[in-house]
Formats: C-alpha cells, structure tokens, sequence
C-alpha cells in the first residue's frame, strides 16, 4: 500500500539557516582519504548548488611537498571517482579550483603556523582572514597539539578578538571516559566550547533529522510515542561487509566503541527523548543529554543479563565465502573483539518506565540496513485476536533510516473472501517516490552548518561524556571473559544465538529489517 502525495507545496518552518558570511577553511591533514574522498566533493558540491559563501577560502595544510596546482590536480582526479554527480562540471570546478591552495607544514611546527597565518593575513578581506573554520582530518591524538599551536600563532581566539573561529573534529571522541574528558581538556584549554563541532556523519543524513520531524509535527503519532502504547522499541544498524582491511582498528574499538557509543545512542536519543522548548542547537541538544542520563545504569550483573556480544566465523554472504574474524588481516588469531553487539536498555523517566529499547549492530549480517522500529502493545484477546488463538500480528511502525529511506506502518486488515482471514499490511512512504530528488550527502550538510555556525547536527561535550559513561560499564562487564560458544555466529546468519535468547526472555523477537523494492 502506497501513501499518496497530497496537494499542497509544503510549509517553510521559519527556521531559516544562519547567514552564511565570507570565510576561509583551513583542512589539517589535506592529504588524507577523507579529504579526498568526502570533504572536497562536498565543497564542489555545495558550490553548484551555490550554497558556498560569497567569498571563500579552502587551504589544505599536510606534511607533503605539493604546489597549489599540484594539489587542485589530486583534488580533481579524487572528485572524479567520488563525486555522487557525474561527470565533474568542469565551470563549476574551475570556479571552486581557483579559491583551493596548499600549505606546506608540519603539524607539531610552529613556523608552518606563522606562515598559514601569512598565507590568511594575505586576503584583501577581513571576513576571509577572520572568520576562520578548521577541519581536524588528522589523528585525535594531534588534536590538542594543532589547537594549542593555533592558539599561539593568534588564528583562535578563546575570548574577543576578530571575526569567529571553529573546529571541527572527527570521531573516535576518546576510547573511553577518562580519553574523552582528557580529550575534551585539551580541546577547551584554547577554545570555548561554543566553538567546537564534533562530527558524527550520521546526524547529516536526511532520515536521522527525519526522527524529530516526524515526532513532533505529526500528533497522531506522538501522542502514542509514550509506555501507555509501546510495548518496546527495537534499533538495528545491519552491514554486511566484514571488518576487511580495518582489522587494526577494530582490534582496538570493537563494535561497541565503533558504533554503539556515537550513531546508536544519538539515534536512541532522536527517537526517544522529550520535545525540545525550541529548535535552537542548545535546546534539542539539552533533551538528547537528558535522555542519555535517563538510560537505566548497567553494573556488571546487568551487563550478563542485558548486553550480548558476537563474533562472526566463516559463512556465506549472498553465496560469497567470507572468512572468519579471527582469519581477518592484523587480527590475532584468539581475538575476543565483538563484530556484533544487541542491548537491552531501560529508561527510567515518566514516558518510557518500563518500554525495553533492544539495539543490534553485526557486521557480516545479511544485508545492510538502518531502521528504528516501534512496535506498540498487543490487542485484548478477544475478538479478533482471540480467534486468531493470540497470534495477531501487532502494530508497528518502522523509519528505515537507509537504503531505501522511508516509512512504513504496520497494521491488520482482512483477506478478501467470504472467511474471516486477516493478514498484516503495510502503508509504506518513500523518500525517493515522493520527493523525487536527491537527498544530499551528510558531510555537504553537516560543513555548510558549521559555516553557518548551527550546532544542532553536532555533539557537544557533555552528550560525549555520558555516552562514554554507558560504554565503559558495558566494556567493564566483558573484562576478562572470553566469547562463549553461542556468542559466535557464521557471517551471513543473523547474530548469535544468544542475541535471539535476550529478547525471548521477555517473550520478544528480533524483526528482520524490510525489504523494500
């Protein structure tokens, strides 16, 4: 069943983007994948879409020796792979092209600071020598030592100064509490708070920002967004790509640090937490915070009860042999790293006392998916219900975040024919088929917000703080125990066996994502 468009042109929420001044962005780390990859094509991208300022400045400051037109030209070949439109416009990228240059330094040297702040002190306009946004693409471990040397060559100002300066900075935030909030010293040492944006790719994608949308100008549905109609609340991020040549990395985080302590809980706490007073940055974040507050503590006992981890072994996917784990390159051989974590989580506030939230993230699993779906309580058994010997199908209602991008609803209605049969059916809205246009990438949205200065779509540093909170009691309960046997499942299958036993406790099943044509 198909949802169809209605008449109309949409309303304007009033909430227009901040103004967009003249400013140049600095990039550390300019010769680095993600540079390459995602940060210039959202560039190039905004710039055809004319959403750039009105004057620009993009400087790419790395170790290499490279000439200005060296580096457009690794740019261009770069953008030519991982644009998602194609070909390149060869207008629009001269235009961009001609305010993109390089600079050549080493991060922990002050001199390369004292000449990036020549190359700045160079534009005629002020706003391009002031107003200034740097984009940490480099290691955490350098972000406290590129933010101090900033801070000494005069580019950051803490209090007054001229124009405005911002960081951005790439996950992991830390690799527990104690890295976190040393992390977080370092950063706010030299800067205020206000001025730093932690990206998490996944708050830019369109169904993500979708969540409060959805809730919360919709009453139908928020009115039943509450313990009185829900009977829980089940999260799955699915991959089914194996951990291939990032097993140094995952040796180290793991699925829990990975996915579970940033995008899992930042979609827990969209879906879940209280309206905000307002659309303000500071609002919706205060409400994000206290949901994560609201998370019901794990003490190690809890961790056995409500946390299972996994690790995949040798399968198929879609008939494709995919090795084990453990027979990964840079793995050890006994390694007890999950690759699949399932929580079952509480929280005790007023709306949700009592609604189980079950969160999953595999990787070698049979398809790739992200969703949110709510399943509200059963039917009385009667009725219908009761003629169906208490096995009708309840309610639910599911946000595929991607592929696919949508929503659907679940309910019952009757088979036609002359015998009473009933059968789920679904009332299924598309992104694609309604709005028909693309929905840009995260990265392109989430600079063009810190350009602007709106800190809606980033983490501040209490969210990370608390995030890490439940994340460490979690890793506290694992410690020195190793993997079990129903803790491992063959790459292809669903999970462990013991992540279908958590939710069976409490007479609940893992629902497949859709599949959606």
């Amino acid at each position: 069943m198909e949802v169809k468009p209605v008449d109309g042109q949409g309303n304007n929420t009033g909430m227009e983007r901040k103004s967009i001044e003249p400013c140049s962005i600095v990039i550390f780390g300019a010769s680095g994948d993600l540079t390459a990859r995602k940060l210039i094509p959202a560039f190039y991208h905004l710039c055809k879409d004319k959403l750039m300022p009105p004057s620009f400045r993009v400087i790419g400051f790395a170790r290499r020796e490279k000439t200005d037109e060296s580096w457009r030209k690794e740019l261009r070949t770069a953008l030519d792979q991982f644009s998602r439109s194609k070909p390149v416009d060869d207008k629009v990228w001269n235009e961009f092209a001609a305010n993109v240059s390089y600079c050549m330094g080493d991060l922990t040297d002050p001199a390369a600071y004292a000449k990036l702040e020549q190359k700045l002190s160079s534009f005629n306009s002020p706003p391009l020598r002031h107003n200034l946004l740097f984009y940490l693409a480099t290691q955490p471990s350098q972000f406290g030592g590129i933010v101090e040397q900033l801070y000494n060559a005069k580019l950051i100002h803490k209090e007054g100064g001229e124009g405005w300066q911002r960081l951005v900075i790439e996950k992991p935030f830390g690799h527990d509490l104690a890295t976190a909030k040393a992390l977080n010293a370092d950063l706010t040492r030299f800067t205020n708070e206000e001025q730093v944006y932690r990206i998490d790719h996944y708050l830019g994608k369109e169904t993500v920002q979708n969540i409060l949308m959805f809730r919360f100008s919709n009453s139908i549905f928020e009115r039943l967004w509450t313990r009185d109609s829900v009977d829980h609340v089940q999260i799955t991020v699915s991959e089914k790509l194996g951990v291939g040549d990032r097993g140094g990395y995952y040796e180290e985080a793991g699925a829990l640090r990975d996915m579970v302590q940033n995008h899992m809980l930042q979609v827990l706490a969209l879906a879940s937490m209280e309206p905000p007073l307002s659309l303000e940055a500071e609002c919706i974040r205060d409400e994000k915070v206290k949901l994560l507050k609201s998370i019901r503590p794990l003490t190690p006992e809890d961790v056995d009860k409500q946390i299972v981890r996994g690790q995949y072994f040798a399968g198929q996917v879609d008939g494709q042999a995919r090795p084990g784990y453990r027979q990964e390159p840079k793995v050890k051989p006994d390694s007890n790293v999950e690759t699949y974590v399932a929580l079952k989580l509480f929280i005790d506030n007023w709306r949700w006392s009592g609604v189980p939230f079950y969160l999953r993230m595999g990787k070698n699993l049979p398809m790739s998916a992200s969703e949110v779906r709510v399943q509200f309580r059963p039917t009385p058994n009667v009725l219908f219900a009761a003629e169906c010997h208490n096995k009708l199908d309840p309610n639910a209602l599911t946000l595929r975040l991607q592929p696919n991008e949508g929503i659907s609803l679940r309910f019952n209605g009757k088979v036609p024919g002359t015998s009473l049969g009933v059968r789920p059916v679904r009332m299924h809205f598309s992104y694609d088929s309604e709005f028909g246009a693309y929905t840009p990438e995260a990265y392109e949205r989430l600079l063009l917000e810190a350009i602007a200065g709106d800190a809606t779509l980033f983490i501040r540093r209490d969210e990370v703080e608390t995030a890490w909170e439940i994340v460490d009691s979690i890793r506290a309960g694992w410690e020195n125990k190793p993997l079990t046997n129903r803790e491992f499942y063959a790459a292809g299958t669903w999970g462990p066996i013991a992540a279908d036993d958590l939710l069976a406790q409490s007479g609940h099943a893992w629902r497949e994502p859709l599949v959606i044509k």
